[in-house]
């Protein structure tokens, strides 16, 4: 279903995740589920991965996630510290150690001047460590390439914070 590059890094995490004793959370917009889709696509996936929100609208993100409303007002959906906050907002919903979130415009409408498509924000929240940050991404291509560079953009992203711990 997925990419194999994205099958061998969906492994290397769940191998590492397993050998330091790590949880993984998802809470995802513009993915729809991508990244925990691509790791419970492999064997072994049951043992790290504590579960993931979708939360498409801001209703869902406020009432899920804690996002702050007014934030979401000021800033939109698509910006870095909304990421930051549905990373903190899954980790501190879940038993997790390590959350991942993905906010974006995967297109192909849905752009503005300010926002084109393939603008993703993805956050990380890290338990262990008590770090949380996002990273800005302009990703080409139509819908299905910016979402498929998202969730391996990602997951490149808890491979680096799995090292990190």
């Amino acid at each position: 279903m997925f990419p194999e590059h994205l099958q061998q890094l969906a492994t290397t995490i769940i191998a590492e995740a397993k050998r330091k004793n790590v949880l993984i959370v998802s809470a995802e917009s513009c993915t729809g589920g991508l990244i925990m889709g691509c790791l419970t696509e492999m064997p072994g996936s049951s043992s790290v991965v504590d579960g993931g929100f979708i939360c498409y609208s801001y209703d869902s993100k406020v009432s899920n996630l804690g996002i702050d409303l007014a934030l979401l007002q000021a800033t939109g959906a698509v910006s870095g510290e909304v990421a930051v906050q549905m990373a903190t907002g899954a980790l501190k919903n879940s038993k997790a150690t390590i959350a991942v979130s993905a906010t974006g415009i995967a297109g192909p409408g849905g752009a503005t001047p300010n926002k084109p498509v393939g603008l993703v924000y993805i956050g990380i929240a890290n338990g262990r460590t008590g770090k949380s940050f996002s990273m800005k991404n302009l990703f080409s291509g139509d819908r299905s390439a910016v979402r498929l560079a998202t969730v391996e953009t990602a997951l490149t992203a808890i491979r680096q914070e799995l090292d990190a711990i």
